[in-house]
C-alpha cells in the first residue's frame, strides 16, 4: 500500500480540512506531518463549523486512526483545548488519536520569543501567527528542543528549566516584558502536559510503516501551503517547516517510494495572510467583494486575508515541486458574483521579459501579472451535482486550467459544507 498526500498549493487556507474529511472514508489512517497550531483546518457538516489546529481532520470518522506525526510542533495547551472542544461529539479520542513521541513541544517561552522577534522586525515583520512555531523549529534544528516523549522522563522539569533559562536570556536581550505573563502560562502548560499523558504517545514511524505492511491506506495531511515552504516558498515570508510532499516523508518516517497519489488543493482564486509578495493581489473593491463573499478571515487568527486572482505561474511551480497527481479546486462558488474572472498566466519582469517561472527573489522583484479574462457564470451552483452540469463559463474555466496544468481536476467544491462537492470519479486525461 501507499501513503497518499494531501497538501495546499498556494499560501495556505485552501480548504484542506474539508477534503481530508471527504476522502477519509477511503483510509484507515490519517496523519498530520508538519506545522502546528498556526494551522486552522475548517470542516462544516450537519450545520456545524469545526476548526482543528493540531488534530488531524479525520478525527470525526470514528473508525480511523489519527496520528500527529513527528514533523509537527505541538502545543500541549492548544491540544487540551482542542480535545475539550470536541467532547460534545462523544468521540473516543483516547482510542483513535495517537501522538508521536518525537513531535517537538511548544513551550510558553516559545510564544514569547515569537512575539519578541516579530516586534523587533518592525515594518519588516513576517506576519507570524505568534503561536511559537518558528522558535520551536529553531530549537529543534539547534538540537536543544524538547519532544513529546520527554514529558514521560523523570528529568522533564530539569530539561524544561534549562531551555527556559536560555529563552530568558534572549527575551531579556530584546527587553521584552514577559515576567507577569509567564507564571500563569507555565501553570497551564504543566497542567496540559499531565492531560496529554492520558493519550497514546507512540513511536509513530513504526506505527505508520506497520500499517502499510498490513495493507492499510494512509492519508498524510499537510498544513499551510506550498508557497510557504521554508525552502521553496516566498522566503523569508514563509513558515518554518517543509510543507511539500517531501515533508511527508521526514514528518512521518516513510520512504519516498511509499508515496502514492498527491492531491493538490487550490482555491479558484488566491488568498494570503500576513506579509509577503502577492503578485495578483487586489487592493480595490473587487478584492474586498472577494473577501466578503469567501468569508476570507483567518481560522486561527481572525485576520482578514488578502485576496487576488488565480496565479498560474505560482500554481504550476507548486505542482512541479510536489509531484501532484490530482487536483482539487475549492471555493468556486465565491466567483459566482463576478461577470469577468481573470487568471494570471505569466509575469512581466522589470526588464520587459515575460516568464512563467517564479523568480527566486520574488520579494525584491516587481512582477506585473499578465492576465487572461473569462466570462463569469453568475449563477448559484447549489443545484449542480456533476461535471457535465457545470455552467458554460465555469466549464471553460475548468477546461482551460486542466489543459494548462496538464492534470485532472477531480473535485470542485461549491460551498463550505462537506456535501457541497462535485466529484469526478474518472477524470478525463489531459495532455
Amino acid at each position: 500500500m501507499k501513503v497518499d498526500v494531501l497538501l495546499g498549493l498556494q499560501w495556505g487556507d485552501e480548504g484542506k480540512g474539508k477534503i481530508v474529511d471527504v476522502l477519509a472514508p477511503q483510509y484507515q489512517v490519517v496523519a498530520r506531518f508538519q506545522g502546528g497550531p498556526n494551522a486552522g483546518h475548517t470542516l462544516e457538516f450537519d450545520g456545524h463549523k469545526h476548526v482543528l489546529h493540531q488534530i488531524p481532520s479525520g478525527i470525526f470518522r470514528t473508525d480511523i486512526q489519527n496520528i500527529i506525526g513527528n514533523g509537527v510542533v505541538l502545543d500541549p495547551i492548544v491540544f487540551r483545548r482542542e480535545i475539550e472542544g470536541l467532547a460534545k461529539f462523544n468521540l473516543d479520542l483516547k482510542k483513535n488519536l495517537y501522538v508521536s513521541k518525537k513531535a517537538a513541544l511548544i513551550l510558553p517561552t516559545h510564544r514569547l520569543l515569537d512575539a519578541a522577534y516579530e516586534s523587533a522586525k518592525g515594518e519588516s515583520k513576517i506576519g507570524s501567527t505568534l503561536k511559537g512555531i518558528g522558535p520551536t523549529y529553531s530549537d529543534k534544528i539547534a538540537r536543544q528542543g524538547l519532544r513529546v516523549g520527554d514529558i514521560l522522563s523523570a528529568r522533564f522539569r530539569e530539561k524544561y528549566q534549562k531551555l527556559v533559562e536560555a529563552h530568558r536570556v534572549i527575551l531579556d536581550f530584546h527587553q521584552f516584558d514577559y515576567q507577569d505573563l509567564l507564571p500563569k502560562a507555565e501553570a497551564d502548560f504543566f497542567a496540559a502536559v499531565e492531560f496529554m499523558k492520558e493519550f497514546a504517545l507512540v513511536e509513530s514511524e513504526y506505527m505508520v510503516n506497520e500499517a502499510l505492511e498490513r495493507g492499510q491506506n494512509i492519508l498524510a495531511e499537510g498544513a499551510q501551503g506550498s508557497l510557504l515552504d521554508i525552502d521553496f516558498g516566498s522566503y523569508p515570508f514563509v513558515t518554518s517547516s517543509n510543507t511539500m510532499t517531501a515533508g511527508a516523508c521526514t514528518g512521518l518516517g516513510v520512504s519516498p517510494r511509499q508515496i502514492g497519489e498527491v492531491y493538490g488543493i487550490f482555491k479558484a482564486y488566491c488568498t494570503r495572510v500576513g506579509s509577503g509578495p502577492f503578485p495578483t493581489e487586489l487592493l480595490d473593491e473587487t478584492g474586498e467583494r472577494m473577501r466578503q463573499e469567501g468569508r476570507e478571515f483567518g481560522s486561527t487568527t481572525g485576520r482578514p486575508r488578502r485576496c487576488g486572482w488565480l496565479d498560474l505561474p505560482a500554481l504550476k511551480y507548486a505542482i512541479m515541486i510536489n509531484g501532484v497527481t490530482q487536483l482539487v479546486m475549492m471555493k468556486v462558488d465565491v466567483l459566482n458574483i463576478f461577470d469577468t474572472i481573470r487568471i494570471c498566466t505569466h509575469y512581466r519582469l522589470p526588464d520587459g521579459t515575460v516568464t512563467e517561472q517564479l523568480p527566486h527573489d520574488l520579494c525584491d522583484t516587481d512582477v506585473e501579472p499578465v492576465y487572461r479574462d473569462f466570462g463569469g457564470w453568475q449563477q448559484s451552483l447549489d443545484a449542480i451535482h456533476g461535471f457535465d452540469e457545470l455552467p458554460a463559463g465555469l466549464a471553460a474555466y475548468v477546461e482551460f486550467l486542466e489543459n494548462e496544468l496538464k492534470l485532472p481536476i477531480r473535485f470542485i467544491s461549491t460551498g463550505p459544507d462537506r456535501e457541497a462537492l462535485i466529484h469526478r470519479e474518472t477524470p478525463k486525461l489531459v495532455g
